[in-house]
């Protein structure tokens, strides 16, 4: 015999009928399950009323199905409270059941739209969008108690033209979004991270090289080891050196052909790429030097797994590059000498750990993502929601 469970998915109650009734499955049925006060806990209970309940439960296959449940009105004789009875898996003054709001918003989840699911399940668009809000609520609260990651990744990403940028922190070590926070300024995030639980349980940041979010870390997590993130880096790189050349050869810097090629580390380049860049730099000498001393310091900074030993070797090597630089006379080299001789701590720490913000930056698409399936987002707070669940 199947047990009652199983056809209602509920435990407690028992099956009186079941019956097709205008293209509707009608399951009646009677909760045996025990009935206390909901504010004392007590059982001297007197009947005061009854009423049959009609709650929407999950439907069967393309059929939908009506749950009738008779309930009662009691009276607490020990506190005087007057109350219906309350059933497992049924939320008072609700005319569905928490199965059915469930499927409804899992379905929404994995992206059947609000129109397209209420036509089919005969509810309102709205009702979808609220039952999905409830459902993102509680998936939310059950991560509202984890702990600060021990590896945190912290990056921006712009939010919309009303409200800016937004701060991102991932957990890096569990692939996870662990929060979302509105602006990126010191000002703005001070009041979160002073409130912020469990600091102390934070042993490496990995970032971009933005003193406002180094200030932050070393105010709130001393004790954590700051890495910069090696893709920032070599950007920046790249983007003094194109600066530098076009102060050189401001005709040359506009080629697209050896735009591409400068761009590149010399192992992604072809033999015929190679040969082409060699004849362009050997009519210039100058951009010839700084080009190589380019390569080679893009190839000191990507090197990963290094031990402590290994990192005392590698580090006169960057700071000899770094001197170098700040003594070159061309602004842009000048500039990128002092911005690293600024991160030069955070930069030597690349070579030991090897975390950076690309899980960050894979997080930062799938919010694009969520923000074009949704048109935008006007209410930030439905976006931080959204996004701690749907990117956890």
């Amino acid at each position: 015999m199947i047990k009652p469970e199983v056809v209602i998915g509920l435990p407690g109650y028992q099956i009186t009928g079941i019956e097709e009734r205008n293209g509707q499955v009608r399951i009646s049925a009677c909760y045996s399950g025990p009935n206390r006060c909901p504010r004392c806990e007590g059982e001297q209970l007197r009947l005061k009323d009854r009423r049959v309940r009609l709650l929407r439960h999950e439907s069967w296959g393309m059929r939908p199905v009506v749950l009738e449940l008779p309930t009662k009105k009691w009276r607490c004789l020990g506190c005087g409270l007057h109350f219906w009875q309350r059933f497992p898996g049924i939320l008072p003054r609700k005319r569905a059941s928490e199965p059915f709001r469930r499927s409804v918003a899992l379905r929404h989840f994995d992206g059947i739209s609000r129109s397209r699911l209420g036509r089919r399940e005969n509810i309102g668009s709205a009702t979808v969008e609220r039952w999905f809000q409830d459902f993102l609520r509680l998936r939310a609260a059950e991560r509202s108690s984890a702990p600060c990651p021990q590896i945190l990744g912290i990056d921006e990403h712009f939010f919309s033209r009303r409200h800016g940028y937004v701060t991102t922190l991932c957990d890096l070590k569990n692939h996870s979004v662990y929060d979302v926070v509105l602006g990126r300024s010191s000002a703005s995030l001070e009041s979160y991270f002073f409130s912020l639980e469990g600091k102390p349980l934070v042993k490496v940041v990995c970032m971009d090289l933005a003193s406002s979010y180094r200030a932050l870390v070393r105010q709130h997590f001393p004790q954590a080891r700051i890495v910069a993130d090696r893709f920032h880096v070599i950007r920046l790189i790249n983007h003094h050196f194109l600066g530098c050349w076009r102060d050189l050869d401001p005709t040359g810097s506009r080629h697209r052909g050896l735009l591409s090629l400068m761009r590149r580390h010399r192992h992604h380049l072809s033999p015929a790429q190679s040969e082409k860049l060699a004849i362009y730099l050997a009519s210039r000498p100058a951009l010839e030097l700084i080009y190589r001393f380019k390569q080679r310091l893009c190839y000191l900074l990507l090197k990963k797994h290094r031990t402590r030993k290994q990192c005392e070797l590698l580090v006169p090597r960057l700071l000899r590059a770094i001197y170098q630089l700040r003594q070159a006379g061309l602004a842009q080299l000048v500039q990128l000498g002092n911005t690293l001789s600024a991160w030069s701590e955070e930069i030597v720490a690349m070579w030991r750990f090897t975390r950076n913000n690309g899980i960050t930056e894979g997080f930062h698409t799938k919010m694009e993502v969520l923000q074009r399936q949704a048109y935008g987002f006007r209410n930030f707070h439905n976006y931080r929601l959204r996004v701690r669940v749907m990117c956890s």
